[in-house]
């Protein structure tokens, strides 16, 4: 089948809206499949393979880590040599194996132990070897699928609108807010409808499900194969960093002409994708990297016969792009373990509550269910924001898209600490309720069940997805914006490499909290009965953290200088020779 595949410099048809139904299409159904399902694997690991809740819980974050910090190796991947498609087209594959061996361990009784007994003394036997074998390879091939689906995803949506049109950039911006409308509806629908199967009818069944849906993403993908335009890769990114980075380390003891930007090696390649940057001053000790030297030689199309030794302003100024981005990204990753919060604790919390519709109903919400506030609210916010609120915010800042990108994270860090703050008054509420009023019962491994309703949740998660529509969405774009343009699958895996060290960070700051708050075997902050638990305090710990963390993020936003191009620094220079006395802003 004939594609579009795009050389360097060579102007593509852009696939724009034509395109999204299929990337759309195929982000929809994989989220439906995987992401959906891995928010009750919670429950899945501790009911049915009978794993301890800290133990499920480190499994958990371990596996959200590693798919997450898998990503930078599918950047990788795609950015040398394989290119978005093809890696996109792999790992959706690997992720329908991988749902399909997960079914397998539900439908197939010999692959998982004997079901437990609902008395609270009752025996539960741990999966053997083989059973526990045979879910890591399945949770394995997730991980492929993950860390080759996310950092493309989305990029090769972009890749879809022309960067150099106004209606291209505005078709970008709003394709990351709808993008991301699209896969929180789908996780409403899997958190929903999927997690009722799971949990209240048949495993197998609602494992199954996910799988077919799974299939359905690599139908719709490959469908539009025709339509899309594909940049094919220029070679490693990496490769081209380090170099700046040796040359600059040679040439550490020569000085910097007073004139930089006039006298350094400053060599364009025709056959690069990358826009072109003008110089900055900032991390000048890089631009040392391209100071002309008697030992420097010039072959005959511009380009440095030795690379390692000199390198031009325009690969300096990629370079300095990331190092840019890199303390921003640090303070997403204290950011992120609110997030990680309301996957897991807030599970057990909606365990030992009321779960009922109302309280003569015997219906009960689906634990793992309740996440469905926290998509709803961004659901509902992203198309208040981006048709009603970014063009008012447009006519005041007469910014393109209302507010920068830092100022959006910075509203969601603040929202962030008030989730945390709002998490502990209730579980505190929770918890008073279940010691000091008649419960509703016994939660199997657990303990006495609440009578406050799991409704009380409702705000935290609320606050949640609500920080989550302004931060999250503004890294996406930030990091993909920032990055030179052959590195973009890279941008994508920064995003998710700081979900990957904000599960490791939160598995360690429980096991951390777990060893020294314990005063018995049974208790402590983390308890497994949350009401002989301190888990408020644990979440004040969280909220205290934020705090710390947004002071840095105010430090870093008021340093950052954003990417410019070599048009926008013209344009500047022209205007400022017309207006000589006019100060620059």
């Amino acid at each position: 089948m004939e594609v579009d595949k795009v050389p360097a410099r060579e102007e593509p048809k852009y696939g724009g809206i034509k395109a999204m139904p299929f990337i759309i299409g195929n982000e929809t159904f994989e989220k439906l499949g995987t992401i959906g399902t891995s928010s009750n694997l919670l429950v899945y690991l501790t009911t049915v393979f009978n794993m301890k809740s800290i133990t499920a819980t480190n499994l958990i974050n371990v596996f959200n880590g590693t798919c997450n910090f898998g990503t930078v190796l599918g950047a990788f991947l795609s950015d040398t040599y394989l290119g978005r498609y093809k890696t996109l087209g792999i790992a959706s594959i690997s992720s329908f194996t991988g749902m399909l061996l997960l079914a397998l361990t539900a439908a197939i009784s010999k692959l998982h132990p004997p079901h437990c007994g609902t008395a609270e003394t009752s025996i539960c036997l741990e999966p053997t070897t083989g059973q526990l074998a045979f879910l890591l390879c399945g949770f394995a091939l997730l991980i492929i699928g993950a860390s080759g689906i996310r950092p493309c995803n989305l990029a090769f949506g972009a890749d879809q609108f022309n960067p150099n049109t106004e209606s291209g950039r505005k078709g970008i911006n709003s394709f990351f807010n709808w993008y991301y409308f699209t896969f929180t509806f789908a996780m409403m629908v899997s958190l929903t409808v999927i997690v009722y199967i799971q949990s209240s009818i048949n495993w197998a069944i609602g494992l199954a499900i996910p799988t077919f849906l799974m299939f359905l993403s690599c139908v719709f993908f490959f469908v539009g194969t025709k339509i899309y335009v594909i940049i094919l890769p220029e070679g490693s990114p990496l490769t081209s960093m380090v170099q700046v980075l040796v040359a600059a380390i040679k040439k550490r003891r020569l000085n910097l002409p007073q004139q930089s930007q006039n006298t350094l090696f400053n060599h364009v390649s025709v056959k690069t994708i990358n826009s072109e940057l003008p110089y900055t001053d900032q991390f000048r000790f890089l631009n040392k990297a391209s100071i002309l030297s008697p030992q420097d030689q010039i072959k005959e199309d511009g380009s440095a016969v030795n690379p390692w030794r000199l390198c031009s302003i325009q690969q300096v100024e990629e370079v300095k792009c990331v190092v840019r981005v890199f303390p921003i990204w640090v303070a997403g990753l204290v950011y992120y373990i609110v997030l990680v919060q309301m996957q897991t604790y807030v599970v057990f919390q909606t365990l030992q509550s009321d779960r009922r519709l109302y309280n003569a109903s015997n219906f009960k919400i689906p634990a793992a269910s309740y996440a469905v506030f926290s998509m709803l609210s961004m659901s509902i916010w992203i198309p208040i924001y981006d048709r009603l609120i970014v063009p008012f915010l447009r006519k005041i800042t007469k910014k393109e898209a209302g507010i920068t990108v830092l100022q959006k994270m910075g509203i969601g860090l603040v929202i962030a600490v008030f989730t945390m703050l709002v998490s502990a008054v209730v579980e505190t509420r929770r918890r008073n309720t279940a010691l000091r009023h008649p419960t509703l019962g016994i939660e199997p491994r657990r303990g006495e069940i609440s009578a406050m309703s799991a409704n009380w949740l409702i705000p935290q998660l609320a606050l949640a997805g609500l920080s989550e529509a302004f931060t999250v969405i503004a890294q996406i774009e930030f990091f993909y914006k920032q990055f030179p343009e052959n590195m973009r699958s890279f941008a994508g895996s920064f995003l998710f490499c700081g979900f990957a060290l904000a599960s490791y960070m939160s598995s360690l700051l429980i096991s951390i909290v777990h060893r020294t708050t314990r005063t018995s075997d049974t208790e402590n902050w983390l308890a497994e009965d949350l009401n002989k638990g301190k888990l408020d305090y644990f979440y004040y710990l969280v909220a205290g953290l934020e705090v710390l963390d947004f002071g840095y993020f105010l430090i870093c936003a008021k340093w950052y200088k954003y990417k410019g191009t070599q048009n926008d620094h013209n344009l500047e220079v022209a205007m400022d020779k017309l207006e000589p006395t006019k100060p620059l802003v």
